[in-house]
């Protein structure tokens, strides 16, 4: 047993994949994953279940890499990037520390707007009220166990809501089935955008960092963790498939949706008020839980770089999360930081990707440790395909700048 291997029974350490399985679903499921659903589903109809299944296979192909090559290694993202390129895990860390707080911002916006929709409660009285929430959990003796508990019940909250909204609706589940096996429409764009919503910037990492700090690593733990990984892209990928039903059997009637709140709007068409007093909940839910993965992901790349972070990584965190609150209630939804941030996380996936498949050759960082050669090729074929993504981001910022 390494240093960094922590004995655990048999049941904590189901409960710690298990944990790490719901915070990396729930970091990817955000506000921004709800409206992306439902715009989508407006547009392609039935046909999105194909996108869905294909951004879930990639999903697995990341999540299983990052995974296996930090868990065996025993070491962070930024950690393996230094030693594969010193000062790239640096860049690393501070991309996704800066990537994160602007998207925190998102996420506390949405969990204020969540409770607006439950209790009419005003923007910055929620966006504080929330923010106190998610400290108490930075602030709990057992962290890791709190974590771990505060994103399961949320997550299993939000797929039971979203499954009672689906058996309200109705969808066409047969055409469904059939647009996955024999698509209609194609749109490789819309699956590049998903894969970059649910493995994208911290969202790659957060699982990963959450079982290294739990000391569950080495080759010993692998079946676990492929499990705990793909248990995680699994939960993603159901929560995405219900939204989508729930949306769809609104959308197929004709009926067009509200542009600037749809998923509110799907919600109210499907089962009224009591609808509409649903959404508020699972969009509070999916934002708060995306805070506390967010908050603890993107710290997480700064700790084993800087002593003081470290030190007083709790406190980091919630100082983290304070800075999202002042900026959502000082300056309101700073879109150009957003559109930023966005581009930043674009870029971060294929460096990353990039340097946890090249550390699969260095003795010095895994050891006697083979990975699987299919693994190591399809994740190559993500890092071009996510490098284009990238690049595209890259363009659009230069729009955004007027050059």
């Amino acid at each position: 047993m390494t240093e960094l291997q922590r004995k655990h029974s048999k049941g904590e350490t189901v409960s710690i994949l298990l944990g790490a399985a719901f915070l990396m679903a729930t970091s990817a499921i955000g506000p921004g994953f709800i409206t992306q659903t439902t715009v989508f589903t407006e547009r392609l109809k039935a046909a999105f279940a194909f996108a869905i299944v294909v951004s879930v296979l990639v999903d697995i192909v990341v999540q299983l890499n990052v995974w296996r090559i930090l868990a065996v290694s025993g070491l962070r993202g930024q950690d393996v990037a230094n030693r594969v390129l010193p000062g790239l895990g640096y860049f690393l860390a501070f991309a996704v520390a800066l990537g994160g707080l602007a998207f925190n911002i998102g996420n506390v916006g949405g969990a204020a707007l969540g409770f607006n929709v439950m209790l009419g409660m005003d923007q910055n009285t929620g966006a504080i009220v929330s923010a106190v929430i998610a400290i108490a959990i930075f602030l709990w003796r057992d962290l890791g166990r709190a974590m771990d508990r505060f994103t399961q019940v949320l997550g299993l909250v939000m797929l039971a809501m979203i499954a009672y909204v689906v058996v309200r609706t109705s969808p066409p589940a047969a055409e469904s089935v059939r647009e996955i096996v024999k698509p209609s429409v194609i749109d490789w764009v819309t699956i590049l955008t998903l894969v970059g919503g649910t493995v994208g910037g911290y969202i790659t990492f957060s699982g990963a960092h959450r079982i290294i700090d739990a000391g569950i690593v080495g080759t010993e733990n692998l079946g676990r963790i492929n499990r705990g990984s793909l248990n995680g892209i699994l939960i993603t990928g159901i929560m995405r498939f219900l939204l989508f039903m729930a949306v769809l059997g609104v959308v197929v009637t004709g009926v067009k949706l509200d542009p600037s709140n749809p998923a509110a709007d799907a919600f109210r068409i499907a089962a009224g008020e009591v609808g509409y007093r649903i959404f508020g909940v699972i969009l509070w839910s999916a934002a708060i839980t995306s805070v506390v993965g967010c908050s603890y992901t993107s710290v997480s790349f700064l700790r084993t770089l800087f002593g003081f972070v470290e030190r007083y990584y709790r406190y980091w965190i919630i100082g983290f999360i304070l800075a999202s609150t002042m900026v959502l209630t000082q300056v309101g939804r700073p879109v150009t930081l957003l559109v930023l941030a966005g581009s930043l996380n674009g870029m971060i996936l294929p460096l990353s990707l990039a340097s946890m498949l090249l550390a699969v050759h260095r003795r010095d960082i895994m050891g006697e440790y083979r990975h699987p050669v299919w693994l190591t090729v399809l994740g190559w074929v993500m890092v071009a395909f996510t490098a284009w993504m990238a690049w595209g981001a890259l363009q659009g910022l230069g729009k955004l700048f007027g050059r």
